[in-house]
């Protein structure tokens, strides 16, 4: 028997969060007709396993959501954060060949993007924030942790089902952040 005030006691139990609720964000948004699709069905499953437990509540879900449907370039780049980043030595070198192994390769998912990373780190000799930040920011439209490398697992998929509102796959990405970086 455990104390009444050990640590497992006193933390929250982090929310679960089903294919369904993920409709729901989706479709407040206007990103999802009324009735999902039935080849939509899968992506949602999908997307409350990789993204759900990365999001402590409904809101930072619906954040997550959100980098998927929304991506402008331009609008990245003004941030100062973005700034920093992209200030960091060797950031253009990681988005330079994130781009070309994202225009030459299928689709992304969760096996390509290991690929793609494995071959930035053996080819710039970076790592961490340095090699991560950089791909975060022009895939996912934003800097940080971890749960941004689920966002982009969830990308090409995304794409290529009717989504009310169409989703940039990582190729569209890449060239519009490049784009907007000249």
């Amino acid at each position: 028997m455990q104390p009444e005030n050990s640590v497992e006691s006193t933390l929250a139990p982090s929310p679960v969060f089903s294919a369904e609720d993920v409709a729901a964000i989706l479709r407040e948004h206007g990103w999802l007709q009324t009735a999902p699709q039935p080849e939509c069905h899968d992506w949602l499953t999908t997307a409350a396993a990789l993204l759900g437990p990365q999001a402590p509540d409904r809101a930072a879900l619906a954040d997550l959501l959100g980098l998927i449907f929304r991506y402008d370039a331009h609008a990245i780049l003004q941030s100062r954060e973005t700034h920093a980043v992209m200030a960091r030595d060797g950031a253009r070198d990681v988005i330079r060949l994130l781009a070309n192994l994202v225009l030459d390769c299928p689709d992304v998912d969760s096996d390509r993007f290991k690929q793609i990373v494995t071959t930035l780190k053996a080819a710039l000799n970076c790592r961490g924030r340095e090699l991560f930040y950089p791909i975060r920011l022009s895939l996912a439209g934003r800097v940080g942790e971890g749960e941004l490398d689920r966002v982009i697992l969830l990308l090409d998929s995304a794409a290529a089902l009717p989504f009310r509102s169409p989703v940039k796959g990582t190729r569209r990405r890449i060239l519009e952040f490049c784009s907007a970086l000249d």
